[in-house]
């Protein structure tokens, strides 16, 4: 089969992600085959293209996110048949989903309702579940006495989604940062009860709107860079989430007011065998209120095709920093 591989950690300006002709995906008793018919595009997939090489005579073969149409199936799989349309996320210790074919464990995947088209259906899986761990970590429900969040980035995959499942599922009431007139002007439409500028003062934006104090900040980047600010801003008991890691995170500022922190990595479930089969019913979940209009795919620019260029273009848009929802490429 056809894929999209590369063999050195590289820049944007040499991109050498490639089109190669691969071996097909081994099914394990667990997995289902889809055929890839589209790809949602990840800030975290270009990371790793700068910085992750393969083994030595070995090729990388990203991929986190994706829709399509189930081949074949192992012999433990139940709840899914040939032909039916699905979507979800892979597993980062294995073969991606640039490719004509995937095979991924049942366990972390959903059916797609028939009224949403797949390339849309690309666009949620893995928004979706990293907002809702951070947010509502294994509880399905926010932390108790919480009724007011921050979202920092809120027009990014996250935060669109991180938004729509507040307005869904909870009475929060939802502050979004944004710094450009389009990306305000989506995160209002993502449900945002208030947006405000995170290039200016935040606190001093939301104080003028009469809020002093938040229960719980959703930070998707620069965490560490805004943190004295975000300890400020949130009440004694309070909540952070973040989902951009935490090696240089200086929680010592949150230890005064007895914050919590919550950290998220979206393939935590899959890699450690953690109850994985919690994130294909929390996608099966959003599907159904996707097939509602409780929630909107979030694709706000579509390529086509499997190709070198194709990602490359892609991949150029993500490390602007001012994409907004998701990129999808229909393969």
């Amino acid at each position: 089969m056809k894929a999209l591989v590369y063999e050195r950690a590289h820049p944007i300006e040499d991109f050498a992600v490639e089109l190669a002709e691969v071996a097909e995906p081994a099914v394990r008793a667990n997995d289902v085959l889809v055929e890839v018919r589209a790809i949602g595009i990840n800030p975290g997939e270009a990371f790793m293209r700068r910085t992750r090489s393969a083994e030595p005579g070995g090729r990388v073969l990203l991929g986190l996110e994706f829709a399509g149409v189930v081949l074949a199936r192992g012999d433990e799989v139940r709840g899914f048949d040939v032909g039916d349309r699905v979507f979800g996320t892979g597993d980062p210790t294995r073969d991606g989903g640039w490719a004509e074919r995937l095979a991924v464990d049942h366990r972390v995947i959903a059916k797609v309702p028939d009224s949403l088209a797949l390339d849309d259906a690309a666009s949620l899986p893995i928004g979706t579940l990293t907002a809702y761990e951070a947010l509502f970590r294994d509880q399905d429900a926010l932390p108790a006495g919480v009724g007011r969040v921050l979202v920092l980035g809120g027009a990014g995959g996250v935060g669109s989604m991180a938004t729509q499942l507040l307005k869904s599922l909870t009475g929060a009431f939802v502050i979004s940062t944004a710094s450009r007139a389009d990306s305000k002007e989506w995160c209002t439409s993502m449900g945002a009860d208030l947006v405000v500028d995170h290039a200016a003062d935040v606190p001093a934006q939301l104080s003028a709107s009469g809020i002093d104090q938040v229960d719980m900040v959703l930070s998707t980047a620069r965490t560490a860079e805004n943190i004295g600010w975000i300890g400020g801003l949130l009440r004694p008991f309070g909540h952070l989430a973040t989902v951009d890691g935490v090696s240089s995170l200086d929680a010592g500022v949150l230890a005064g007011k007895s914050i919590s922190l919550h950290t998220e990595m979206v393939f935590s479930r899959i890699i450690h065998a953690s109850a994985p089969q919690i994130q294909g019913q929390i996608l099966a979940s959003v599907a159904d209120l996707a097939a509602a209009g409780r929630i909107r795919p979030i694709v706000t620019r579509r390529l086509a095709g499997l190709t070198s260029e194709t990602m490359r273009t892609a991949h150029g848009l993500i490390e602007t920093g001012r994409t907004t929802g998701k990129i999808v490429i229909a393969v």
